[in-house]
């Protein structure tokens, strides 16, 4: 079969005939229909510090996909052949504490679906039964491809609860848009984004923010109850810390570098609740984003560009360009 590999310990990504993957008694093999690029891929590609500590090479990479069930394991009950599904790319050892408590996306061993095992840019790809999500028939194969990191958005919104209140997201990249349009469907009164890019400024806009401010150019102004943080930059985190008022609430999903300073005083004298989140709850998140989906909310203009698999690389390059929102490779 064909897939995208991380091939050499290099810049770039490559496309090579790999063999179909082998799947265990309690797996699925998934012949994939569309992918989508995540930011992570885009680290991959660049093989920067985050990457070389954690991609063995060489790997399938990839984790945002819709697919069909081509095969069961025999052990698989759940699940058979010719099911739409998509799956969480978070895989947990199941032995821990939080495992054992039902809390798996709070697992200190989880390993990731393309960048710790093989991934989804692939025909086929394997994936635990546990993993797996079915889903609804008026569910998207669109949507369903960018299930991943709609629900790092949808996990970061839902996490206080906003309606009538002021929010402020800074980071205009694909998840802060979603985590826009999230914050509106939701009962937001207002929601301000802000960020440097100008093009994604107006993504923000199409898909519900407020205002989209870009502050190199225009002075952010006002206090908010609730504040994402989705850039994973300092400046941003203190801006947030500046404007959002006393006893506010803060979420962070962006990955700030480290050795990242803040003003505690900020924290501490305005009795600041600060929360981070990576991935998903598993599964409540995923029922969640299925709900919002069903009810109306829209995530059609956040998907900008559209791409053979073969194509590849101008699906790389618009997400390095930054011109872009969510990126679909169709396989």
């Amino acid at each position: 079969m064909k897939a995208i590999l991380k091939k050499f310990p290099e810049v770039g990504v490559w496309m090579d005939d790999v063999p179909i993957p082998t799947f265990k008694d309690n797996e699925v093999l998934i012949k994939v229909k569309q992918t989508s690029i995540c930011g992570t891929d885009v680290h991959i590609y660049k093989w920067d510090a985050w990457a070389r500590k954690n991609v063995p090479v060489p790997l399938v990479i990839g984790h945002e996909f819709v697919g069909i069930i081509e095969k069961v394991g025999s052990r698989v009950k759940n699940y058979k052949v010719g099911e739409r599904v998509t799956g969480e790319g978070h895989l947990t050892c199941g032995t821990c504490e939080p495992c054992l408590e039902g809390k798996r996306h709070l697992c200190p061993n989880t390993r990731g679906v393309g960048y710790h095992v093989p991934g989804c840019f692939a025909e086929y790809m394997v994936l635990p039964e546990e993993n797996v999500f079915r889903l609804p028939k008026d569910i998207s194969d669109d949507e369903a491809a960018i299930f991943d990191p709609f629900g790092n958005a949808v996990h970061t919104v839902l996490s206080y609860p906003l309606t009538g209140e002021d929010v402020l997201i800074t980071g205009a990249g694909p998840i802060g848009c979603m985590a826009a349009a999230i914050a509106r469907f939701g009962g937001a009164r207002k929601v301000v984004v802000t960020d440097i890019n100008p093009w994604r400024l107006e993504l923000a806009k199409k898909m519900g923010a407020t205002h989209a401010i870009n502050i190199k150019e225009e002075e952010l102004k006002g206090s908010f109850g609730i504040g994402y943080e989705m850039a994973g930059n300092g400046d941003a985190l203190n801006q947030l810390l500046r404007h959002v008022k006393h006893g506010g609430k803060i979420a962070l999903l962006g990955i700030l570098p480290p050795g990242t300073l803040i003003d505690w005083d900020l924290v501490i004298f305005k009795m600041l609740e600060i929360k981070g989140i990576y991935g998903r709850e598993i599964f409540k998140t995923w029922h969640q984003m299925c709900r919002l989906l069903e009810g109306g909310l829209k995530l059609s203009p956040v998907i900008t560009h559209r791409f053979k698999a073969d194509d590849f690389q101008k699906g790389f390059d618009a997400m390095l360009s930054g011109q872009c929102g969510k990126v679909i490779l169709e396989w």
